[in-house]
């Protein structure tokens, strides 16, 4: 059965359930995650997406991110998904929320209400090759001069994120 994404209001409250496809296809606005891991020296942990993945294959993001399921809490769904796609566990908090509408060339848009998390980590991760490409330890101004220099290498969900919210992940 394909996933289910919560669909939601402006104010994050869900008004109902619809498969992920279908969501993305028609533009509805739905609840989602990014999730930001840091290591001691405060490098982000990115990751670049599988080649197999429906949209943005081998584009650079964050570390981690997907959707919520049905009556899943925000940073259940954040530890979820990053066992799934990086292979641990760590503490997570949320640290701000903000919606956003990207659409892509096959016809899809993202529209969500993304919740963004941030937390620690020192090890290496055991990535899952059926979702993730490879990843990699950058400062933050890296990135940043990274996404201006080379714009098409990342996920536009990550590089409106990184935009809008640089010095909330800077401070976090």
């Amino acid at each position: 059965m394909e996933e289910q994404v919560v669909l939601v209001d402006e104010n994050d409250n869900p008004i109902g359930l619809m498969p992920k496809m279908e969501a993305h296809e028609k533009a509805v606005l739905h609840r989602a995650f990014s999730v930001f891991i840091f290591n001691k020296k405060g490098e982000l942990m990115l990751q670049q997406r599988a080649a197999s993945k429906y949209h943005s294959p081998l584009l650079w993001t964050n570390t981690c991110c997907s959707h919520q399921r049905d009556g899943e809490t925000n940073l259940e769904a954040g530890k979820r998904r990053l066992m799934e796609e990086m292979g641990f566990v760590t503490e997570i908090k949320e640290v701000f929320s903000f919606i956003y509408k990207a659409p892509f060339d096959n016809g899809l848009t993202e529209h969500e209400l993304d919740h963004v998390m941030v937390g620690y980590y020192n090890d290496v991760p055991e990535i899952n090759k059926d979702e993730v490409e490879a990843y990699k330890w950058m400062t933050l101004i890296d990135v940043k001069n990274d996404i201006i220099k080379q714009p098409q290498e990342y996920t536009e969900w990550f590089k409106i994120i990184f935009d809008k919210s640089f010095e909330k992940l800077a401070n976090a």
